[in-house]
């Protein structure tokens, strides 16, 4: 009998730490299910590449170095030549006798770029190359009232992208939309230019009128003024 106390006692203590059974309701059930269906991978979004950006990233970096998958855009073959870029904006600057040329990579793998450059009918100039991340390059040594065609290049492993003929037909003016590779530039004269032929037009026409008023007297002197000759017979009448 001593021993009675001591088991219920023991049996008390056991009871109190086992964990009470809580009765689950429809909606628990509900919400454990949910929990369990699988949920589906999160879509990948378009990567930060912008083909117009100067110094832009390659694309494939971006994915490389981004912590979630992204979308790059379409390319064409790599072992086609790329397709001719989209020039854009020609920021002419008359007192330097330069020009700022934007431009956007075509969806073409791309190793370099260049800049073609024809004054008047003569023979192009090609650029320097510029690496496949440059949007942006400075025309320099551009004459004051010249004219100019201008055409970006872009290249790979398979070749060059392809430009107008060197005569320029069809190109747009500046300032007009631009869709093609190539661009009419057409450079103002220098400011002081202007004020110089003002001045020497000027120069020329005071001369002119001082040349004519001393002919103009000389002839005076040495024919002698037509009203005179003609009144001096009447006055010796």
């Amino acid at each position: 009998m001593l021993g009675s106390p001591c088991l219920l006692w023991f049996l008390a203590v056991t009871l109190s730490l086992v964990p009470r059974a809580q009765s689950l309701g429809p909606q628990d059930l509900k919400e454990e299910k949910e929990d369990e269906t699988p949920r589906p991978p999160s879509h990948p979004v378009p990567c930060d590449y912008d083909h117009c950006r100067h110094l832009q990233v390659p694309c494939k970096e971006l994915q490389r170095a981004g912590p979630t998958a992204c979308l790059c855009p379409g390319l064409s073959s790599p072992a086609q030549p790329p397709d001719p870029p989209r020039l854009g904006e020609v920021h002419v600057v008359a007192e330097d006798g330069s020009a700022v040329v934007h431009w956007c990579a075509p969806l073409s793998p791309v190793h370099q770029y260049w800049l073609l450059l024809w004054e008047g009918n003569g023979a192009p100039q090609k650029g320097s190359p510029l690496n496949s991340t440059v949007r942006r390059a400075e025309l320099k040594g551009l004459k004051p009232g010249g004219a100019y065609i201008v055409c970006v290049v872009a290249a790979n492993g398979a070749g060059e992208s392809s430009v107008p003929p060197a005569g320029g037909e069809g190109l747009e003016e500046v300032g007009g939309p631009a869709l093609g590779p190539c661009r009419r530039v057409a450079v103002p004269p220098r400011p002081q230019t202007l004020v110089h032929v003002a001045i020497g037009v000027g120069t020329a026409l005071a001369l002119l009128s001082c040349s004519a008023l001393v002919w103009h007297f000389c002839l005076r002197e040495r024919w002698g003024c037509p009203r005179r000759a003609a009144s001096r017979p009447t006055e010796g009448l």
